[in-house]
């Protein structure tokens, strides 16, 4: 990759919390262009009637009603989100909606109070807690034998690819606190789930991953 990958840092937790305080308001109509990669996730994921599906990073909870369409009255989903504008106008969605089957978190993905195991889970751009071992292993440990995962999000095209690779320079200065492992974001995750398979969209400015928990993962205490 002809740019640099940014600082080797881990992600910054607070810094990403200050930036989006600041794209709260904004956010939605940001997230515009990218709705085909929302909808496409989704139905990689294949959320099913009944299941609980971790939203991960949930932002505004723009993906709450596509995957509450598939999951059914029965079904459910858990948002997590530590930025409380970021929550709060999740929580003005969920209320104007009058969707019952949701709940949301004010946490990081690495403290997050999940109980019990859900079915699958969504990280939509979400490449800080993709890059952080903590956060992934505690999302995940929740996920029940056999569980699915999609991740989507920014990555570095292929050098010769420089108008995307320009458009992922500038989403990512203002929507990631590290660049570390922009080339490849979901290496953590394939060492972490089964049959990890990655698409690419966006002139290869864009993936989407996905995998399964293992059938006989260990579980860690109070998790089951």
């Amino acid at each position: 990759m002809a740019f640099p990958s940014g600082p080797h840092r881990r992600p910054d937790a607070s810094l990403s919390v200050a930036k989006y305080r600041l794209r709260a308001a904004r956010y939605d109509l940001e997230l515009l262009p990218f709705e085909p990669v929302r909808t496409e996730a989704i139905a990689v994921l294949d959320p099913r009637p009944g299941e609980t599906v971790l939203d991960v990073g949930c932002g505004t909870g723009l993906s709450f009603g596509p995957l509450l369409r598939r999951l059914g009255p029965q079904g459910r989903v858990v948002g997590i989100e530590p930025s409380p504008e970021m929550l709060e106008l999740a929580r003005q969605r969920v209320a104007v909606h009058g969707w019952r089957g949701v709940t949301l978190l004010q946490a990081g993905a690495a403290e997050a109070p999940l109980e019990g195991l859900a079915d699958a889970a969504m990280f939509h751009f979400t490449h800080d807690v993709l890059r952080d071992p903590q956060a992934l292993d505690h999302v995940l440990a929740h996920l029940r034998p056999g569980g699915r995962v999609v991740a989507a999000g920014l990555q570095w095209a292929a050098p010769w690819m420089l108008p995307a690779n320009l458009f992922v320079l500038g989403a990512a200065l203002y929507s990631v606190t590290s660049m570390e492992g922009l080339e490849q974001p979901w290496t953590l995750l394939a060492k972490r789930v089964q049959g990890l398979q990655v698409r690419t969209r966006g002139f290869g400015g864009i993936y989407i991953a996905s995998g399964r928990i293992a059938e006989h993962a260990p579980r860690p205490h109070g998790a089951g």
